[in-house]
């Protein structure tokens, strides 16, 4: 069984090896496709449609196991190496959505009695392929449709250079020991050290186990303005260039396909559907968020008249006022509520949560292959017992040129083999907390603890699939939906049974206080409003960037929409050179919103029973998880609610009154 988990071996990993792989997969793929195109004989499913999965799983494979090393590899050779393939193969990808003699295939059997008779996944996914060719221009003259293709290949390679100016972009400010005193010492002794002028400084980078905590409590103004700036710039200027190509490829795509725009063509196929729902959606919530968000500013404002600060405070102080109101008004300390959540005891809670509500085991692998010391692996079994069906990873501290986020990423997907079997997923969550130290482990703070139960909630839904086609396999649902079961499993993370049944001092082992919890569950609206109109200021931006109307100046149209925030824009800045969701989430970042209200009602099944209620739990499982991208998104909770969605949840959520 191990076999069949075991992936590529990590370790042995070469710059050749990655591209022997990925040229292997592609001529792999090539091989199966040219049987399927050279049928002559009646095409059946058998051997039209299965054929094209199992040609593709091949550079799923690759991308999976070889191009992902361009996220996670601490050997620069290997990184360039995967970065290189794994555009490559996202240009093979492109290339095989605009083959007219796998067009034409598909076309023929679509036509078939069998085709005409299927059912469930098989026939909704000939639908999709149908449904894809149509929006790769397959009704336009050979001539356009050539341009069309051109184009996405374009966007692959802005894509990968976009990212990769992220994720090599390093900025920071150099500050005294006197300037960060208030600072715990693990905290301040894990950043880099840089003699200037015969003192020791210390180096506050843009990674978020640096920046976040840094805002939230540096006292000085200036050096919060300094560093804000920094990270407002991160990517460089020359990533605004390569968004405002990218939105320009994108639409020209959209128009030449008779769409009104990117965002009309990227919404056609979620929950959504059209552009016009998603700009009513968000400016309805906007109207029902700005009086709470006023309502935290001015009480931001008060305190900072206390402090002798002039109002209105500014962006880069809001995080800082947030935290001395959690500490003032709630007695909540971050740095403090951390000592409660070391790593282990974390993945304790974690691991609990999960295995009990959703009837799974998980068993750490210790001669899986790996990429990195530090990465740690864990085998997926029934709690009843049995062979483990799954895998994961998890790759939770920062190194040079890391992915400097949280995410879930999908190395081999689950789906039915040939034979009958079931191939074995595999996923890995990316994180970058804090690195544990001689002196202490690695502590949490609890919004980390949130992020941690938000991504780990992916590797659920990616590694608990049980569909019968890679297509809809895991996280392979509508855009605006995927994030929903995850938002719905982060509500653990404020349940006082939960949190107090595994959160423990790390030095003591003492339990988290009865009257912190209740403080720190207290302040969960805390500037609620504030934070839900930074959200509503990049979804509004994402889909601004790809409507009609756009002149092609990003900067100025951050500027001119900056208001929603609640604060003004601060000259000099292009937050969307580092926004690396405008790739990916082009035109759909609104889905973290959407997808919320869907989550936050889910989870009211739990509310009317129990937390921890296995029964709802399996059923979550068996409705949601498992079922991935077979049903749409709006039935796939209706499924589990038993009755029609609504926002409530949400709107309550937020504090907001109903």
């Amino acid at each position: 069984m191990t076999q069949e988990l075991d992936l590529v071996n990590f370790e042995s990993l070469t710059p050749g090896a990655i591209a022997e792989a990925c040229q292997s997969a592609m001529d792999g793929c090539d091989a199966i496709l040219a049987r399927v195109v050279g049928i002559t004989g009646p095409r059946t499913l058998a051997n039209t449609l299965l054929p094209l999965e199992e040609a593709t799983d091949l550079v799923a494979g690759a991308s999976g196991q070889h191009a992902f090393m361009a996220y996670v590899s601490a050997d620069e050779a290997l990184r360039n190496a995967a970065r290189e393939w794994d555009e490559k193969l996202d240009k093979y990808m492109v290339a095989l959505s605009f083959r007219e003699d796998l067009y034409e295939a598909i076309k023929a059997f679509s036509i078939t009695e069998e085709a005409r008779a299927l059912t469930g996944e098989d026939a909704r996914w000939l639908a999709f392929e149908l449904r894809d060719y149509r929006r790769n221009g397959f009704d336009l003259p050979k001539e356009d449709r050539q341009r069309v293709r051109d184009l996405f290949d374009r966007l692959v390679e802005l894509d990968v250079q976009f990212r990769k100016n992220i994720d090599d972009f390093e900025d920071g400010i150099l500050v005294t020991r006197e300037q960060v005193a208030m600072m715990p010492d693990a905290w301040v002794e894990s950043l880099a050290k840089v003699e200037e002028g015969g003192e020791t400084k210390y180096r506050v980078s843009l990674d978020y186990p640096e920046i976040q905590p840094f805002m939230a409590n540096c006292p000085d103004g200036e050096l919060r303005r300094q560093l804000f700036e920094k990270d407002q710039r991160k990517g460089g200027a020359v990533n605004v260039g390569i968004l405002e190509d990218a939105i320009g490829v994108r639409n020209e795509i959209a128009t030449m396909l008779g769409y009104d725009s990117w965002a009309a063509y990227r919404t056609e196929t979620r929950m959504a559907r059209t552009r016009e729902t998603v700009t009513s959606f968000l400016r309805d919530l906007r109207g029902k968020v700005t009086l709470k968000a006023a309502e935290d500013l001015q009480q931001m404002n008060d305190l900072a008249r206390t402090r002798g600060v002039a109002d209105p405070i500014n962006i880069w102080d809001w995080r800082y006022f947030h935290n001395e109101l959690l500490k003032t008004k709630y007695a909540v300390d971050e740095f403090e509520v951390a000592k409660y959540f070391p790593l282990d005891a974390v993945l304790e809670g974690l691991f609990g949560v999960y295995q009990h509500i959703l009837g799974v085991r998980f068993t750490e692998a210790p001669a899986a292959p790996r990429w990195h010391p530090d990465v740690l692996a864990y085998d997926i079994s029934e709690a009843s017992g049995g062979e483990p069906f799954a895998r994961f990873y998890m790759d939770l501290f920062p190194r040079p040129n890391k992915y400097g986020h949280a995410a879930a990423f999908t190395l081999r997907r689950g789906r039915r083999l040939a034979g009958g079997s079931y191939q074995h997923p595999v996923s890995s969550i990316v994180a970058n907390f804090t690195k544990p130290s001689p002196k202490q482990p690695s502590l949490l703070r609890h919004g980390e603890v949130d992020t941690f139960f938000h991504e780990f909630g992916h590797i659920m839904h990616q590694t608990l699939t049980r569909a019968e086609r890679g297509r809809f396999s895991g996280t392979q649902t509508e855009r605006d939906f995927v994030e929903a079961p995850s938002q719905m499993l982060e509500h653990w993370c404020w349940e006082p049974a939960v949190l107090s049944s595994f959160a423990r001092h790390y030095e003591t082992g003492a339990p988290l206080p009865p009257e912190l919890l209740a403080s720190l569950i207290a302040a969960k609206q805390l500037d609620s409003g504030i934070m839900a109109l930074r959200q509503l200021f990049f979804a509004t931006l994402d889909l601004a960037y790809h409507s009609p109307g756009f002149d092609g100046d990003s900067t100025a149209t951050l500027e001119a929409l900056h208001s929603i925030t609640g604060f003004p824009y601060t000259p000099g800045t292009h937050f969307q050179s580092g926004f690396g969701h405008l790739f990916g989430y082009d035109a759909g970042y609104y889905g973290y919103l959407w997808s919320q209200v869907f989550g936050d009602d889910m989870y009211t099944r739990f509310e009317a029973t129990s937390p921890m209620d296995t029964e709802t739990g399996l059923h979550y499982r068996r409705t949601i998880l498992e079922r991935g991208g077979t049903v749409d998104g709006d039935q796939l909770v209706r499924d589990f609610l038993g009755r029609e969605p609504n926002n409530e949840a949400f709107l309550r959520g937020l504090g907001l009154a109903l």
